[in-house]
């Protein structure tokens, strides 16, 4: 028999609307704070972009860093570096702004210890941002990838998201930030997905994947749609081909494992002879100006020589020194105290280690006529991967910058054995490491995630 419901009420008073659900309200506040996310990393990193460009073109009447240091005289190369590294330090210690970067971010997403500032973010992106235009040897993706996840944690204060929903924005903001900076939204994904949240849950890989979009298609509207590195042509001439790219994921482990040791002793001989700042920032502008005096190439994230490396046009006495001096030059700077990042310095290493790699070749045998480029972009990959052991991650992003599809097998290879060398070497994850110096054991099983204190009992 049918019932007359018509008279029913939810509470509302009669004649006005019924009152929306608290649920369709918080997913409707959650849907906007999401959106605000994707814009605002996506405007920060082409406002940063653009204005390091900017300051390129009018104090050094140069389109890019590395143009505007080969035109300096060599006092200027040495010491522009001191003065941005300076400001940084300074900045540092009278705005008191504590250490903050990617392994913060993973430790708010997982843990749910949201602390993120967005006050203390800006005054490091100030840092990051002066050291990077005085040409210093850090990475710009550090502060773009900090930045959208602080932007999401302080959006999710801001409209009052539950903890669980305000996790889930930050982790989409890492992957806007992530994809603004390098045009690789597959990628940017995968690496909150590897990496900042260690599970494929729907609950963050959905709105990692919106908050990506936005920030990749507002990011593609003003700063272009290509490749970063522009559009490359790989060619895997038989599929026997594949044994030496797999020794380059041999080669490419050690190289980041050697990059890694050097880092954690610049760090440790900082530690062990502490300055204050600015002098300590001061130390490592100057340890990246001495080595500009003698290669210009070595400033700012490595954009610049990669390009060169990718088209086969640098010397192989070039290449070994740039590779050297890139790993120096950025140690000394992260462990000075400098904020940045050290994904792009790691690519660049990846690259010069490829394309040695190449020229050693056809000495040792290898049948197959290489390419400098096509090695050195299967070494960007396995560096890279066997320095934050994410191999899908790095395979992804190599592939998306590459925009080639034959590159995709040597790419998987190359990334997977990277990342068991690496591991089987002892070597942990920059990330994992740093959160380990901060007193907190991460490792991703099987079993799920396992977290505790160094020597101490893990818990799942």
């Amino acid at each position: 028999m049918l019932r007359d419901t018509s008279r029913r009420t939810t509470g509302s008073a009669v004649g006005s609307p019924p009152a929306v659900p608290a649920p369709l309200r918080e997913r409707g506040r959650f849907a906007v704070a999401l959106v605000g996310v994707g814009v605002g990393a996506a405007l920060f990193a082409v406002g940063f972009r653009l204005s390091l460009g900017w300051v390129y073109r009018a104090a050094y009447r140069a389109g890019n860093v590395v143009e505007a240091f080969a035109a300096l005289p060599r006092w200027l190369r040495l010491g522009v570096p001191v003065l941005g590294a300076a400001i940084s330090g300074a900045i540092a210690r009278w705005r008191i702004v504590r250490s903050q970067g990617v392994s913060n971010v993973m430790e708010a997403v997982v843990l749910g210890n949201v602390a993120l500032s967005l006050r203390t973010t800006a005054w490091r992106v100030l840092g990051s941002w002066s050291a990077i235009a005085s040409g210093v040897s850090i990475g710009r993706e550090g502060p773009l990838i900090e930045f959208g996840g602080t932007l999401g944690a302080a959006i999710g204060r801001l409209a009052g998201t539950p903890l669980v929903r305000t996790r889930v924005l930050i982790a989409a903001g890492t992957a806007a930030g992530f994809a603004a900076a390098y045009n690789t939204p597959f990628a940017a994904v995968l690496f909150v997905v590897e990496t900042i949240v260690g599970i494929a849950a729907l609950d963050a890989l959905l709105p990692a994947m919106a908050a990506t979009v936005i920030a990749t298609a507002l990011t593609r509207a003003v700063v272009g749609s290509g490749p970063i590195y522009g559009q490359r042509a790989f060619v895997l001439a038989s599929p026997l081909e594949l044994i030496p790219y797999g020794a380059l994921g041999v080669i490419a482990a050690a190289g980041a494992v050697a990059f890694k040791r050097v880092l954690t002793l610049a760090e440790d001989i900082v530690e062990r002879r502490p300055l204050p700042q600015p002098a300590r920032a001061a130390c490592g502008g100057l340890l990246v100006g001495g080595i500009a005096v003698l290669t210009p190439l070595v400033t700012g994230n490595g954009y610049e020589p990669l390009n060169l490396i990718l088209d086969d046009r640098l010397a192989a006495g070039t290449v070994v020194a740039l590779l050297i001096g890139k790993v120096v030059a950025t140690s000394g700077a992260v462990a000075s105290g400098v904020p940045g990042g050290i994904f792009t310095p790691v690519l660049l290493t990846g690259g010069a280690i490829g394309a040695l790699c190449a020229r050693v070749a056809p000495l040792v045998g290898v049948p197959w006529v290489p390419h400098a480029g096509s090695y050195a972009l299967i070494g960007m990959a396995a560096t890279t991967a066997a320095t934050i052991h994410a191999p899908l991650t790095a395979a992804v992003m190599v592939f998306e910058l590459s925009g080639d599809y034959p590159i995709v097998l040597p790419l998987l290879l190359a990334t997977v054995v990277a990342t068991l060398v690496s591991r089987g070497l002892g070597s942990r994850s920059v990330y994992t490491a740093e959160l380990r110096r901060r007193g907190l054991e991460w490792d991703l099983t099987l079993d799920g995630r396992r977290i505790g204190r160094p020597g101490g009992n893990d818990a799942p």
